[in-house]
C-alpha cells in the first residue's frame, strides 16, 4: 500500500480533509457545523456531482501554533461504497485519490458513522482505510443508541479500528469541538512526521495488517501485486485501492474513470488477463470482497457494540410506518402530502411572488419618474428590471419546496415516500424518487429540475430533468385561459356540470404529463440505456427535523440559482428585450410618451385626450416591434409556422414569449395596439384576435387554430429561465439544447396534427 506521506504535495498555506458517509448519516449536518455558513457550492470538472467545500472554523481553545495553515473541508457526495458504480462514488474516489481536477488532494479523511447502524457504515470505513490516508471517524447520532438500544464503546473501537474515534450530534451541534481539536491534532501529527527525519506514520493510520483487505484470497492478493508491478512499468500512476477496484469492479464501470482513453485499451486487456488467472484458480471476483469485509466487521466490532435483545414492544417508527406505508392508507397519505406542496407552491408562493411583481411594477414607475423616455429607460425598466425580476419571481416557489424537502428528508419519511412510489415510476425506468421533482414542475419546472439532486443515479435524474419541462406548469396557464375563452365555445353538458372549456383546459394541462410517460421510455431505451437501477434505500428512523439544517439548505439552493441560474436568465431577458427594441426608430414613441406622462400629472387633463395619445403610443409600439429584429424574425419564420395556422405577428409572440412563457399575452396586446399591460382576460385582446384576418380575408385565428397554439406551448420548450437551470444542474450546454430541440420538434408536431385535425371537421 502506498504511503500516506508519499501522496502528493501539500500546499504550503492550506489542508484539505474530506467528508465522507453513508446518505442519511447527518453528513451534512456535520459539514454545516464543522465550517459554519460560509459554504461553497459548484460542480466538480466535467460531471453533474455536485462540490461542497468550507473552512474549519478553528475552537478558542485550539493550538495551532504547528499548523498555521487553513483547512479546506471538502464534502463528498453520500455513498455506500467505493466499489464505483456510479458518478457520486467515482466522484468520491478520485477526490480522495487526488486524481480529480480543481480539487486537491485530502491530507485526512473523517468518515461519519450511524451509531446506530453501525456494522452496515463499517463497510465504507473499510474501505477508505486502505487509501492509508490519515483517518478520523465521528459516530454520529450518538444521542440516539440508548433510545434504540445499543451500546458501543468508543475506546475500545477505536483500539480496535487503529483510527481516532470522535462521538457526536451534529443536528444539536454536540461533540462538534472535540471533533475539530481531534482533526487538528491528526493534521499537527501529520505535520510532525513531514518535518521529522524518521518519517513515522502519523496518526490515525491503521497498519496494512489490520486492513480488510489483508483477509482477501491469496491469490488475488498475488494478483494485485503483480499488477502494481505492471502499471509501475507502464508509467501509469494509481493507488493500490484503485487496481484492486479495477480488479473487482465491472471493466465498463465509473472504475475506468481514473484511465485515460489512450491508456484504457492495453489496461482492460491486463485486468482480463489477471482475472482469467483469478478465475482458472477457481476465485469468483466479486463474491469473495463482501464476505471478507463482513468477517472484518464482525471481528473488529466483538466486544464494541452490544444490542439489547428485541422487545415484544415495537418501536415508534415501525408503528407509524405500519400507516405511512400501508399500501393504500400509505397512498393516500403520501398524495395528500403531494397536494399540499402542490397547492403550497402555486397558492402560498403566490402572495410573495404577485409582492415582488408589485415592487417591481412601483420600482418601474420610479425610474421611470427619473429618466426621460428613450433607450435608457427602456434598457433598465423593460430589460435589466424585467430580468432582475425574471429571477426574484421565482424565489417563493424555490424556498416553498426545498422547504418542504429539507423537512420530509431530515425528518426520514422521504425515503419511504420513494419507496412507494418506486414500482410505479420503474414502469416508466425511473426511480421513486423523481414523483416529487415531477410533481413540483407541474407549478413550475424550475423547482422541479433543482430538486432532482436528490436522485443518486444519474440516468435516473437526467431523464427527470429532462422531462420535468413537459409538465404544464403555471406560465402556460394565460395563454389556455386567453385562446379558451375567445375561441373555445361555452358548451356544457349534465346541466352545466361539464363544459366543453374545463375539459380543453384539463386537456391541455394533462397532455405534457402524459407525453412524458413514452418521451421517458424513449429516453431510457436509446439516450440512457443500461439495466434499471437498484433501488437501495435505507429507512432510518424518523425524528424531528434539524430546523437550523432545513433552513441551510433553502438558502444554499436559493442562492445557487440566484448566483447560477439566475445570472443565464437575466441575460437571456436583456437579450430578448435588445432584439425587440432595435433597430426602430423610437423618437415619436418617445415624444408621445413624454407628452402623456406630462398630462397624466394635470389633474384637469380630458381623458379624452389621454386615450387618444396612449392609444398613439400603442400604434406606435406595434410598428417598432413589427420592425424590430424579433419582429424580423418573426416574419421570417412564417413559411415555417403557416402549416400550424399561424401568421407572422403570432410567429413574434411566440419568439417573444422565450424568457417566458406568459410574455406571449402581454406582447399580443403590443402588437395588436392595445399595449402590454392588457392580460389574458382582456375583453378587447380577444376581440382583436378573432378580427385578425389574413391577406385574402379569411381569419387568422379559429378553434384549430387557438388549439394549435395551446398544444404548442404545453409541449415546448419555450422558457429560458428552465433552460438555464436544465444548463446549471447538468454543468453543459449539451443538455439545454438538446431539450430544447427535441421539446420544440415535439411541440411542432402536435400542433401539426391538432390544426389539420380539427381544420379538416370545421365547416
Amino acid at each position: 500500500m502506498d504511503s500516506p506521506l508519499q501522496s502528493g504535495n501539500i500546499p504550503p498555506s492550506t489542508w484539505t480533509i474530506a467528508l465522507i458517509g453513508n446518505p442519511n448519516t447527518g453528513k451534512s449536518s456535520l459539514f454545516n457545523a464543522l465550517c459554519g455558513s460560509n459554504a461553497r457550492v459548484g460542480n466538480y470538472a466535467g460531471v453533474t456531482v455536485e462540490h461542497k467545500t468550507g473552512r474549519l472554523q478553528i475552537p478558542a481553545t485550539a493550538n495551532r501554533s504547528a499548523l498555521g495553515r487553513i483547512v479546506e473541508v471538502v464534502d463528498l457526495p453520500g455513498t455506500y461504497s467505493l466499489a464505483a458504480r456510479s458518478a457520486d462514488e467515482a466522484v468520491s474516489v478520485e477526490v480522495l485519490a487526488g486524481e480529480m481536477p480543481g480539487v486537491a488532494k485530502p491530507n485526512a479523511i473523517v468518515v461519519i458513522l450511524d451509531s446506530v447502524h453501525l456494522e452496515r457504515n463499517l463497510y465504507l470505513l473499510s474501505q477508505v482505510l486502505e487509501l492509508g490516508l490519515p483517518t478520523i471517524i465521528a459516530l454520529n447520532m450518538w444521542d440516539r443508541i440508548v433510545a434504540e438500544g445499543v451500546r458501543i464503546s468508543p475506546d475500545k473501537l477505536s483500539e480496535s479500528l487503529g483510527v481516532p474515534v470522535v462521538c457526536t450530534s451534529a443536528a444539536k451541534r454536540v461533540g462538534i469541538d472535540a471533533l475539530k481539536l481531534q482533526i487538528l491534532e491528526v493534521l499537527d501529527s501529520l505535520h510532525s512526521s513531514n518535518n521529522s527525519t524518521s518519517k513515522a506514520l502519523p496518526l490515525a493510520c491503521p497498519s496494512t495488517e489490520s486492513l480488510a483487505s489483508a483477509s482477501f484470497p491469496e491469490p488475488f492478493r498475488t494478483q494485485v501485486d503483480q499488477l502494481v508491478d505492471w502499471f509501475a512499468s507502464q508509467k501509469i500512476e494509481l493507488h493500490r485501492f484503485q487496481i484492486e477496484r479495477l480488479l473487482i469492479d465491472d471493466p465498463k464501470g465509473h472504475s475506468f474513470r481514473v484511465v485515460s482513453k489512450s491508456q484504457a485499451p492495453v489496461v482492460e486487456a491486463k485486468i482480463n488477463e489477471a482475472r482469467e488467472a483469478l478465475k482458472a484458480q477457481g476465485l469468483g471476483i466479486p463474491l469473495f470482497e463482501t464476505r471478507a469485509r463482513y468477517a472484518w466487521i464482525k471481528q473488529k466490532t466483538l466486544g464494541v457494540v452490544e444490542r439489547e435483545p428485541k422487545s415484544l414492544q415495537t418501536s415508534t417508527s415501525d408503528k407509524i410506518d405500519r400507516w405511512l406505508t400501508h399500501r393504500w392508507i400509505g397512498l393516500l397519505f403520501f398524495l395528500a402530502l403531494m397536494f399540499l406542496i402542490f397547492q403550497s407552491i402555486t397558492l402560498v408562493a403566490n402572495w410573495p411572488m404577485e409582492g415582488i411583481e408589485a415592487a417591481q411594477g412601483i420600482l418601474g414607475t420610479w425610474i421611470e419618474s427619473w429618466i426621460a423616455p428613450g433607450p435608457l429607460r427602456s434598457l433598465v425598466v423593460e430589460g435589466i428590471l424585467a430580468g432582475v425580476g425574471g429571477v426574484v419571481v421565482f424565489l417563493p416557489q424555490i424556498a416553498i419546496l426545498f422547504l418542504f424537502i429539507g423537512i420530509l428528508e431530515d425528518c426520514g419519511y422521504m425515503s419511504r415516500a420513494a419507496f412507494m412510489m418506486d414500482k410505479f415510476m420503474a414502469s416508466l425506468g425511473m426511480s421513486g424518487k423523481s414523483f416529487l421533482p415531477l410533481m413540483s414542475s407541474f407549478a413550475c419546472a424550475i423547482p422541479g429540475i433543482m430538486a432532482t439532486r436528490t436522485i443518486e443515479n444519474r440516468k435516473d435524474r437526467m431523464v427527470t430533468i429532462l422531462i420535468a419541462p413537459l409538465m404544464s406548469c403555471s406560465a402556460r396557464w394565460p395563454v389556455y385561459v386567453l385562446m379558451v375563452s375567445a375561441f373555445v365555445p361555452a358548451t356544457t353538458w349534465l346541466n352545466g356540470w361539464i363544459s366543453l372549456r374545463g375539459t380543453v383546459l384539463f386537456a391541455m394541462m394533462s397532455l405534457g404529463a402524459v407525453v412524458a410517460i413514452p418521451v421517458a421510455w424513449i429516453l431510457k431505451r436509446f439516450v440512457f440505456p443500461g439495466e434499471p437501477s437498484t433501488f437501495v434505500m435505507e429507512l432510518s428512523s424518523y425524528k424531528w427535523p434539524s430546523w437550523r439544517v432545513v433552513f441551510a439548505r433553502v438558502w444554499e439552493r436559493v442562492q445557487a440559482f440566484v448566483l447560477r441560474a439566475g445570472t443565464l436568465i437575466f441575460v437571456t431577458s436583456v437579450l430578448v428585450w435588445a432584439a425587440a427594441y432595435f433597430p426602430g426608430n423610437h423618437q415619436t414613441a418617445d415624444s408621445l410618451t413624454e407628452k402623456l406622462e406630462t398630462l397624466q400629472q394635470d389633474p384637469e387633463t380630458n381623458s379624452t385626450e389621454i386615450d387618444s395619445l396612449t392609444s398613439q403610443i400603442n400604434l406606435e409600439k406595434s410598428r417598432l416591434i413589427s420592425e424590430s429584429y424579433l419582429g424580423r424574425a418573426g416574419q421570417a419564420i412564417e413559411p415555417i409556422v403557416r402549416p400550424l395556422g399561424w401568421d407572422g405577428k403570432i410567429g413574434i409572440a411566440v419568439l417573444a414569449s422565450f424568457p417566458a412563457r406568459e410574455v406571449i399575452v402581454a406582447t399580443l396586446g403590443t402588437i395588436y395596439a392595445l399595449g402590454s399591460g392588457v392580460d389574458e382576460s382582456n375583453e378587447g385582446l380577444a376581440d382583436q384576435l378573432r378580427a385578425a384576418t389574413w391577406s385574402d380575408g379569411t381569419q387568422v385565428f379559429s378553434l384549430a387554430t387557438a388549439c394549435s397554439i395551446m398544444v404548442f406551448f404545453a409541449l415546448c420548450a419555450q422558457c429560458a429561465s428552465t433552460l438555464m437551470t436544465i444548463r446549471r444542474e447538468t454543468n453543459s450546454w449539451r443538455w439545454p439544447v438538446f431539450s430544447f430541440v427535441y421539446m420544440t420538434t415535439l411541440a411542432y408536431i402536435g400542433a401539426w396534427i391538432t390544426f389539420r385535425i380539427l381544420s379538416a371537421g370545421s365547416p
